[in-house]
């Protein structure tokens, strides 16, 4: 774990995950890529490999996809890191989700709210790519693991484009090619 933040540092991370929440469209997951350049890149304040186990850690325990969240603000600076990730992250989507689908209940119709709904679906789906792109960059670089990294996203895509395969089985095959390739 990082050296405990200061307060400025804290309310600056609670700041950043507060403006990740708004921009968060898909879920926290697909923000992960900002969370990288922020929390590594621009800070230094966890590693890449820190980075990278806790989305893994938070995204194998059962409970919801936002755990990650947790784990990354407890890597950075312990329970105060943990509550500033998590009360940025939560706090602004969840208010203003409840104010959106109390509105777009009332105008579901409305030319604007179906343009808007139809536009939303490239925006995440370039974020969620974004964001696999952050994760499986590591190993992409590294020699020893790139031909099973890009055969395994390869692997990934095909069977999600083609079949109704659960992502939990993808995520076992990543585990054990993970296992097999560390040995």
């Amino acid at each position: 774990m990082s050296s405990a933040l200061s307060a400025p540092e804290l309310l600056d991370l609670l700041g950043h995950f507060m403006l990740l929440s708004l921009l968060a469209v898909g879920g926290a997951i697909t923000a992960a890529s900002d969370m990288q350049r922020y929390l590594v890149a621009e800070h230094g304040w966890i590693s890449d490999a820190q980075f990278t186990a806790s989305i893994a850690i938070a995204q194998a325990a059962p409970g919801p996809n936002v755990l990650f969240v947790a784990v990354l603000g407890w890597n950075v600076a312990g329970l105060p890191g943990m509550v500033a990730t998590l009360a940025g992250i939560l706090l602004p989507s969840t208010l203003l989700t409840l104010s959106v689908t109390r509105w777009t209940a009332r105008h579901r119709e409305a030319r604007g709210v179906r343009a808007f709904t139809t536009g939303m679906a490239p925006l995440t789906l370039g974020l969620l790519l974004a964001t696999g792109w952050v994760l499986a960059d590591p190993l992409v670089r590294d020699p020893d693991h790139r031909a099973a990294t890009l055969g395994l996203v390869a692997v990934t895509i095909a069977v999600m484009l083609r079949t109704r395969l659960g992502p939990m089985w993808l995520i076992a095959l990543g585990a054990v090619v993970g296992g097999v390739a560390m040995r």
